[in-house]
């Protein structure tokens, strides 16, 4: 009976995993090694200049353009300008910007009239305030001669 008693330390039997010695797929993380590359290339590609490799494999694509809604888009100097390209004929667009233009002269002349006036607001408080100091002084020396 002693026996059949599990003593401190021992643990009971269990079912164990069984694993078998050889897989049946092979061994699929243990892959064959490739064999090595050639060390050099033996294309000429890599003693051509710059300009000669544009020419070659066409490297100059131009600048980028898209039609989105009947506007065409280019990209030029790092913005995207608009072109005409059906929506709106080419006299309203000179039109537009004839009036654009004359919007932003506008816009220009009445920020210099701004500034001229915040000069002369500037102007007439400084000299409000000198007067009123001059005027302070002038009661202080009557208040002391009486």
């Amino acid at each position: 009976m002693d026996q059949c008693i599990p003593r401190e330390g021992e643990g009971k039997v269990g079912l164990s995993f069984i694993r078998p010695e050889m897989p049946l797929f092979g061994n699929i993380f243990n892959p064959k090694k490739t064999p090595p590359r050639k060390s050099a290339s033996l294309s000429n590609l890599r003693f051509l200049d710059r300009s000669t490799w544009e020419v070659e494999l066409g490297l100059d694509y131009g600048t980028p353009t898209m039609n989105l809604a009947g506007q065409s888009l280019k990209f030029e100097n790092g913005q995207w300008i608009t072109g005409i390209s059906g929506g709106v004929d080419r006299r309203e667009a000179q039109c537009l910007h004839r009036r654009n233009q004359q919007l932003e002269e506008e816009n220009n002349l009445l920020r210099l009239k701004v500034d001229i006036l915040l000069d002369m607001l500037s102007e007439t408080t400084i000299e409000s305030h000198l007067m009123e100091k001059e005027l302070d002084e002038l009661k202080s020396i009557s208040q002391k001669r009486k």
